[in-house]
């Protein structure tokens, strides 16, 4: 029997005693066993915070992303030996593919939103806010990471999606954690851990794994720390009213198991693709995991017209699906996690049977592949019809955690918002239809109490990654019974992490805070022109103020002609009455165009190419006669850690420049009081940021 060991202050450490016998799902053998005991939870908590931290947070966002990226790798090249482990929890291939890839994906996807932070060991957040007239004194958020230690407590279903998804998100946002797994599962996420310590990747401190209990735990936690949960709704109230949690206000993001529904709607009938796009949908849900998910369809809601239908073709689905070993071909669904979450769902699926029928399944008359039913944590899918679902409630609220869902019909769109919000708040909701009108009424009626909605048809079938697939660039949660709390969704997830703090000064302050360029902030004027320097030369602030051009009437018309815009501001003088515009005015195009004519510097030199605006605005009118010049800023540098391909084929080594191109109003005061616009004089008449890739000084 294989003793679990924990990972705690940089050592593999086997509990004191025998602890807790784990069980082979599909043959009832004891495979190993875990236990916690002489783990010293307050030095695991504080090896986090002083030794993981303080190494996490020195890296930039680019480091730790790039940090996750060579992890993913690692453990795709480890995967197969993670599938074999995974047997064990009675998933099937595709079933741990969920667990096991997409855990690693979740990692992937991680390490390329490190692109979305500036090379900093911290971010901003949000646009700078203006606090004055003169804009010497503005307002900006600046997020740091939490100095503390983020603490996961998470469910048996999925032992390796379920760590993977939220030690992505605190480490690309630089904090430390510990990883608790339900223990009868822990076996497949102690294997991996064993291969991230192995690997060398992470530093000191960055992650520590209990196999066991981690009971009193949360007696050690700071205000500096997060705490995650993932399980049922009653184990996760109590954790969360922990009275250390209420004295320290430690965020705490609890993840609850839901009565998530998907419904059928009222223009599909069984002629149309929806319909067995439907059916396929609820069948997969059912089966995946044995219905052992916290998103899985627990109430199934269609047309009272459609009960028939759907009864009998959800039948015939789930008849071809066979049940068994998941190592013997053919078979489509293997077991529960053990013994004990078997007899759970029974009590469950007992309690459910004093308010409604069973229509498909039974727990006597199932047969099993390759192996022995009785031995193993076999159960067949069961479907209950409620026909009053609005009298007869259990279904609602009563929540069997496998193969088991409620079938039950609505009479109009506004019944079925009102059956879908009555599970008090699930993490997912689907809807399968045809119309858009019925989708956009159905997603604004239940989206209060849902955290996903997806919407299916027979356009993104193929590609929908379906009902009870969480994505790591959306959020992951929902209200309510669903426990309020939010994972993943790209930035937002990383925010849960961070210390935003609002920060206010000058311009010139702000900037220096953030390395990122404020408009109004001291600039650096150099006799070097920027396109000139290399990506390591050149600095925050820096800029060229540039020769002006005089607006003409050729101008105007050689661009309308040039670009087809020939609106009629631009060449319509006789159509200006009753408008803005005191005479034809310039392009807004035309504007930023010739900016860039100012501001470029044409040889050839350290700047390869112009790949996009960020943002811009058009803010006054230039008529012709008019005068303008332009401010070129560097905004803000991010390294780049793609080389980019020369038509030679040789790589070279570039970052990511933003320049602010600010456009002010040059003209004389003769000039401005003739357009009676002398408030003009010397303001920005057109803004936006640019992007450059710049070729960097060192390419070794």
């Amino acid at each position: 029997m294989n003793i679990l060991k924990n990972y705690a202050l940089g050592q593999w450490t086997a509990g004191a005693d025998k602890g807790q016998e784990l069980f082979n799902a599909i043959t009832g053998e004891v495979i190993a066993s875990a236990s916690s005991k002489g783990l010293d939870f307050a030095k695991m908590c504080e090896y986090a915070r002083t030794v993981g931290g303080p190494k996490l947070r020195k890296l930039t966002f680019q480091e730790r992303g790039m940090m996750l990226k060579a992890l993913a790798l690692h453990l795709q090249s480890k995967k197969e030996n993670f599938y074999k482990i995974s047997w064990a929890t009675g998933a099937t291939r595709a079933d741990s593919w969920v667990d096991i890839e997409g855990g690693i994906g979740n990692l992937f996807a991680y390490a390329s939103l490190r692109r979305s932070f500036p090379n900093e060991t911290f971010c901003y957040d949000g646009d700078v806010a203006k606090l004055s007239k003169n804009n010497t004194f503005i307002g900006h958020h600046i997020c740091v990471p939490k100095e503390g230690v983020a603490i996961h407590i998470n469910a048996f279903n999925f032992p390796v999606w379920g760590m993977l998804e939220k030690v992505a998100v605190n480490w690309l946002a630089g904090v430390p954690a510990i990883v608790k797994p339900a223990t009868i599962t822990s076996f497949l996420t102690e294997a991996v851990v064993k291969e991230i310590i192995a690997s060398k990747i992470l530093p000191d401190g960055a992650l520590q794994l209990i196999c066991g209990s981690a009971n009193g735990i949360l007696e050690h936690v700071t205000n500096q720390d997060v705490v995650t949960f993932t399980g049922s709704a009653s184990t996760g109230k109590m954790l969360k009213s922990n009275p250390r949690i209420l004295e320290e206000s430690v965020h705490f993001n609890m993840e609850a198991d839901s009565l998530n529904c998907c419904v059928l709607g009222p223009d599909v009938t069984p002629d149309k693709p929806e319909f067995d796009i439907f059916i396929k949908e609820i069948t997969r849900e059912i089966t995946t995991k044995a219905g052992q998910k916290c998103t899985a369809v627990r109430r199934i809601i269609v047309p009272e017209k459609m009960i028939e239908d759907v009864h009998i073709a959800l039948g015939k689905r789930l008849a071809s699906n066979i049940i068994g070993d998941p190592n013997v071909e053919g078979v489509r669904m293997g077991s529960l996690a053990g013994q004990a979450q078997l007899k759970e769902v029974k009590e469950k699926v007992e309690q459910l049977s004093k308010t409604q029928k069973i229509i498909i399944g039974s727990f006597e008359n199932f047969e099993v592949k390759g192996a022995d039913k009785n031995k193993g944590a076999f159960m067949p899918p069961i479907i209950f019809l409620n026909e009053n679902p609005f009298k007869n409630t259990d279904c609602h609220s009563v929540e069997a955690f496998g193969p088991v869902s409620t079938l039950m019909p609505y009479k109009d769109i506004y019944d079925a918002i009102e059956l879908s919000k009555m599970g008090k708040g699930s993490l997912v909701s689907s809807i399968v239809t045809a119309d858009e009108k019925i989708a956009r009424t159905y997603t604004i009626g239940a989206a209060c109490m849902h955290g996903r909605i997806l919407i299916l048809n027979a356009e993104c079938a193929k590609e929908s990654t379906g009902h009870g697939s969480p994505m790591p660039m959306l959020v992951h949660g929902g209200p309510g019974r669903a426990g309020g709390g939010e994972e993943m969704g790209g930035k937002r997830g990383v925010f849960h992490y961070l210390q935003r703090t609002a920060i206010q000064g000058s311009p010139s302050m702000i900037t220096s805070v953030l390395n990122n360029y404020q408009q109004g902030a001291k600039q650096i004027i150099k006799n070097v022109h920027p396109f000139r320097q290399y990506f390591e030369d050149l600095e925050v602030g820096e800029t060229t103020i540039t020769p002006t051009h005089t607006v003409s009437e050729d101008d105007i018309v050689n661009f309308a002609n040039l670009s087809g815009d020939k609106f009629y501001a631009h060449l319509q003088p006789e159509s200006l009455e009753g408008t803005i515009f005191k005479r034809t005015v310039a392009h807004g195009y035309f504007i930023l165009s010739k900016a860039a004519g100012l501001f470029v510097d044409p040889p050839k030199g350290p700047v390869l190419l112009n790949y996009g605006i960020d943002e811009c605005r058009f803010t006054k009118p230039i008529y012709p006669g008019m005068t303008i010049g332009v401010k070129f800023t560097c905004k803000e540098k991010i390294e780049n850690d793609k080389p980019l391909t020369a038509a030679n084929g040789e790589e070279v080594k570039v970052g990511i420049v933003k320049w602010l191109v600010d456009i002010y109003d040059a003209s004389s005061n003769e000039v401005l009081a003739k357009y009676d616009a002398l408030d003009q004089a010397g303001q920005t008449v057109g803004i936006a940021t640019i992007l450059t890739m710049v070729k960097k000084r060192s390419q070794g």
